[in-house]
């Protein structure tokens, strides 16, 4: 029988090399590599225009209004006299008609008195000489050569803007005109981003001066129409010099760009929807989408060649692996592919092998544990039998609790309290009597037994069973504390002995105990009878064991029950700490 020598065709590269490298993953870097470059241009074209576009803006309205305060500045050159002045009511009637924007005029001397009102809608006056040095605009301008008023609206609809002009010298006096700010949409309505952007001006508190849709702007100050512009006035605020995004009033998401107006602190701001912004982007997507698709539908046609041909091997991992799964630990799977299947195949039958083992392992750690401590049953795995729990003397130390008052409680409590409080009760215990390495031997009702150096051998038993007890009195009188609070008098107890004792298993087939028999045992169940709430008593040999190392009191001999002697009894603080040295 001639004997082929395996060679290992890897299946990663037989998918990766004829899928990925062939066609998705170019088409896949292709795609994203556009998609990033296109946004990243066009997000940078498109921060470019809108920016120059409000600029461009708000060139044009400051023109507007330079151009207003130029004719303005005419009527300002000559110092006033006493005398009536008619050229300049001539000048100002003149310059109303060649500015239509110019609602009135208002010329002041250098004592701030009023000697020419000229206006469209209201009645001109002439000499009034009242006295205005107090109005805003004749008060503004005297510490700026141009002053600009907050926009106002005319029957609360048309905006109008309130603008002073100073002479070259305090005599001279000033000029305060009335511009009517509906003209400016002949600016802001020249101004088309792609198909759909437009402009709009805000002033300084954000009510809107000039949108291509007049009917906005004759709304006046109406804060349910202004919010969405002050909305988009502020991201591009917090944008920086970048591009902002925001939404208008019908919710269509828009690119914003802004610019300032010097002079009245407007700002004019230029948007565009971002569907028809990044509508090239898009376009482009679709198009990779477009690609991908194709190219993934290719791929999977030759996924699917070679699945044809990998049907019988992976069917047979598939069955391999429920039968493992069931536990059938002795089956195998038979796959001779020379490649990572076949890999796969024997790592399972490897790890059914190892399966096998620890489910055996598993099943005697579970047996133990079921009555001993979980230091006890790993014990007995490590030494690979259970002969340590055969029958022998030992030093232990026996430690015997209950709860006080637990009889007449669990008499007049329901049941369900009664078992509430004894799972919080053991499961307290159980935690500490783990952290300890002891082993509970038996526990009934509130009642438990554990042993202390047996069958896991400890450096100081008395020490550390000392320890165990008042940790256990800790943790009790923190839940009696709750118990009390519920309505529940409910003390606990514990009570030591150390001693030499018997130890070992014993019960029957399918079910063992690992527990102590000898005089230690009695006298520990003894002392914890004796033993009120709070209190942990300890026998003589414990209390020697553990002096200068834990506080220990002497309590005297006390009669015990089963004993025809009283025993010297010892109590334990439960602080756990040594008494301080006399002296």
């Amino acid at each position: 029988m001639i004997r082929r020598r395996v060679r290992f065709r890897g299946l990663f590269r037989k998918y990766f090399l004829v899928l990925f490298l062939a066609v998705v993953v170019p088409l896949a870097a292709n795609g994203v590599s556009e998609a990033w470059f296109g946004y990243r241009d066009q997000r940078a074209m498109l921060t470019q225009l809108l920016g120059l576009e409000a600029r461009s803006a708000a060139a044009r309205i400051e023109n507007f209004l330079d151009g207003i305060t130029n004719q303005l500045g005419s009527l300002v050159q000559l110092p006033w006299g006493e005398e009536p002045d008619p050229k300049r009511q001539i000048d100002a009637v003149r310059l109303l008609r060649q500015v239509p924007a110019i609602v009135s005029i208002t010329l002041v001397d250098g004592a701030g008195r009023e000697r020419l009102h000229v206006s469209r809608i209201g009645l001109s006056r002439t000499e009034s000489r009242t006295d205005r040095s107090g109005d805003a605009a004749v008060a503004g301008v005297r510490s700026a050569r141009i002053w600009y008023g907050e926009v106002g609206y005319y029957r609360g609809s048309e905006p109008y803007l309130t603008l002073a002009l100073s002479g070259s010298r305090p005599l001279v006096g000033a000029v305060v005109a009335e511009v009517n700010l509906k003209l400016i949409w002949d600016v802001i309505s020249a101004i088309k981003v792609g198909e759909t952007g437009s402009a709009f001006v805000l002033d300084r508190p954000g009510r809107l001066v000039a949108h291509p849709d007049i009917s906005l702007v004759l709304r006046g100050a109406d804060e349910a129409t202004l919010a969405p512009f002050q909305a988009i006035r502020e991201a591009v605020i917090q944008a920086g010099a970048g591009i902002a995004t925001s939404r208008d009033a019908q919710g269509t998401a828009l690119a914003a760009a802004a610019a300032p107006v010097a002079g009245p602190d407007w700002t004019v701001v230029v948007e565009q929807p971002l569907s028809e912004a990044f509508g090239p982007i898009r376009a482009a997507l679709w198009r990779t989408g477009g690609l991908l698709l194709a190219g993934i539908a290719f791929a999977g046609l030759l996924a699917f060649a070679l699945a044809r041909r990998m049907t019988e091997p992976i069917r047979l991992l598939e069955e391999g692996t429920e039968r493992i799964g069931a536990g059938q630990f002795d089956h195998r799977i038979g796959i001779r592919t020379g490649d990572e299947l076949q890999r796969l195949a024997d790592s399972f039958n490897t790890m059914a092998t190892e399966l096998a083992v620890s489910q055996e392992r598993q099943e005697r750690i579970a047996k133990l544990r079921r009555f001993l401590a979980p230091q006890v049953a790993e014990l007995v795995d490590r030494k690979g039998d259970d002969g340590v729990l055969e029958g022998h003397r030992a030093e232990v130390v026996a430690v015997f609790c209950d709860l006080r008052g637990f009889t007449a409680f669990s008499a007049r409590a329901a049941p369900e309290e009664v078992m509430s409080v004894l799972s919080e009760y053991y499961e307290a215990l159980g935690e500490i009597i783990t952290h300890y390495a002891a082993t509970l031997t038996s526990f009934s009702g509130d009642g438990l037994m554990v042993l202390v150096n047996a069958p896991v051998p400890v450096e100081e038993p008395a020490l550390q069973a000392v320890d165990l007890a008042v940790e256990m009195q800790r943790s009790v009188q923190e839940l009696i504390v709750g118990w009390q609070a519920r309505g529940h008098r409910i003390g606990f107890g514990v009570g030591l002995a150390m001693g030499s004792a018997t130890v070992g298993r014993i019960g029957y087939r399918s079910r063992f105990d690992y527990t102590a028999i000898g005089s230690v045992v009695n006298l520990a169940a003894r002392l914890c009878a004796s033993a009120a709430d709070r209190e942990i008593l300890t026998d003589e040999n414990v209390a020697e064991a553990v002096r200068g190392k834990r506080a220990v009191t002497p309590l005297g001999p006390r009669a015990l029950k089963g004993y025809d002697r009283e025993m010297p009894v010892f109590g334990i603080s439960s602080d756990g700490h040594p008494p301080p040295p006399p002296g």
